[in-house]
């Protein structure tokens, strides 16, 4: 007779008294079996229900790419809630581009463009761009306000070493974490008066930069800008992306893409929580939780609050940090600053279980600084002069220098997942990310025993 049988054939020359045993018996068995049954399918349900969640930490110091890093996770694996953001996304691309254009402006009127006939001709250009782009002060004090934005005058921005001149840096677009600012601009019920007037104030803003958008294109073009680089503006600026296709970003039709919202830039003050619902279908369904922590250094104080309880810290270093200066402390190198953060995080015994992802950023800005000849070594010391100036050898040296920090210093042995990015550069991120998610759903299964 089959094993698997159920119930099993009655025995031969079986009595009524023996039937009647078997038969209790079957029922019992039966029931017991019900019972596991309905066990497991509940503890399936609890696990659907309670599933763990991955948190993952983002550190690093102010514009090592964090923000644009989250933002690839949800184009990546969230990308209906990514597509979802694109309008609030567009005021943020806007306030980037008006703040910029009014910032060269600000730096024009205070530029000498007085004296020869040639100076006379460019002062002329410039009280004409001054009166016709005027409107764009309106726009940034609409965007601020509607973006409820820290908006200070204290430049954010890193300095280079090697400017001779004094650098004019544009004021950077800041905004406090935990506001909800994009799920805000998102909603849509007229009952609500507050947000019916931002939508309206949203919509005048749009108009005022769809109706200069062809006089902000005539300025980028015109013959000042030039004297801007001269008075030590920095004309590569991240908005500087939009400046050049403002014909495209300013129409009153403009939706963003996802390489815009990439590139807008919103520096968190503060700590923002995002919670993802995975799409695709390896983890459909999972909850990742990210905290992204402000980066500079009076706001590194509360990192260690978020160290507990984390699945993964994701470090990012800005690679091409080795010529500039920290904002906050224009004594210290910004790489040697990553270097010395890198190793504190390494030594905190609240991260020792959890996974270690060191994101060498920033490789796209570092090459076309190594390409304009600036040599690594003149502001690394320790690096060998003899070596190549390349990103591939400049790299290979950032890895080996943090791996051995992170040897020595780890208070357990763990594995380090290194990974050189550019968090712009959707097609080279999409390998890394889906590496990183891989290492996070082994250690999910870990986690749950399932290996």
């Amino acid at each position: 007779m089959p094993a698997n049988v159920w119930p099993p054939l009655p025995p031969k020359n079986e009595n009524e008294s023996e039937r009647t045993a078997r038969i209790a018996a079957e029922r019992e068995a039966k029931r017991i079996s019900d019972e596991i049954d309905r066990a497991l399918e509940q503890e399936k349900q609890d696990l659907r229900k309670h599933k763990p969640h991955s948190k993952i930490l983002l550190l690093g110091q102010a514009e090592s790419g964090k923000s644009t890093m989250i933002k690839n996770f949800q184009l990546y694996f969230c990308p209906s809630s990514f597509h979802a953001e694109a309008e609030a996304w567009r005021t943020v691309i806007h306030l980037n581009l008006a703040r910029f254009v009014n910032n060269l402006l600000h730096v024009l009127s205070s530029a000498n463009l007085a004296g020869s006939n040639k100076q006379d001709d460019t002062s002329r250009v410039y009280r004409m761009f001054q009166m016709r782009l005027s409107p764009l002060k309106q726009v940034e004090l609409i965007l601020t306000r509607c973006l409820a934005i820290d908006s200070t005058p204290v430049s954010t921005s890193p300095s280079d070493d090697n400017r001779m001149v004094h650098t004019v840096a544009v004021p950077e677009v800041s905004v406090r974490g935990g506001t909800g600012w994009k799920s805000f601009l998102r909603r849509r019920r007229p009952s609500q008066s507050k947000v019916s007037i931002v939508l309206d104030e949203l919509e005048d803003a749009r108009r005022i930069m769809d109706a200069c958008k062809d006089d902000i294109v005539a300025f980028w073009k015109s013959p000042v800008i030039p004297i801007l680089e001269r008075e030590g503006v920095d004309l590569h600026h991240h908005a500087r992306y939009f400046v050049d296709d403002a014909r495209r970003i300013a129409d009153i039709q403009y939706v963003p893409t996802p390489g815009d919202i990439l590139r807008a830039r919103l520096r968190t003050v503060g700590v923002e929580e995002h919670r993802m619902t995975m799409e695709t279908a390896v983890e459909r369904g999972d909850e990742w939780i990210f905290y992204d922590v402000g980066g500079q250094r009076s706001q590194r104080a509360s990192w260690a609050s978020y160290f507990e309880d984390v699945n993964a810290m994701i470090f990012l270093c800005p690679m091409s940090g080795f010529n500039q200066r920290l904002s906050e402390d224009k004594s210290v190198n910004r790489l040697q600053d990553s270097m010395s953060l890198w190793e504190t995080v390494c030594r905190n015994r609240l991260l020792a279980n959890a996974m270690f992802i060191l994101l060498l950023n920033k490789a796209d800005l570092l090459h076309a600084k190594l390409k304009a000849g600036i040599q690594f070594s003149t502001f690394v010391i320790n690096y060998d002069r003899n070596k190549p100036n390349t990103v591939a050898s400049v790299a290979e040296f950032i890895q080996r220098e943090m791996t051995e920090v992170h040897r020595i210093y780890s208070p357990r042995k763990r594995q380090l997942h290194v990974h050189i990015t550019c968090a712009i550069d959707t097609n080279t991120m999409g390998a890394v990310l889906s590496s990183i998610r891989d290492v996070l759903l082994v250690d999910a299964l870990h986690r749950t025993t399932l290996l």
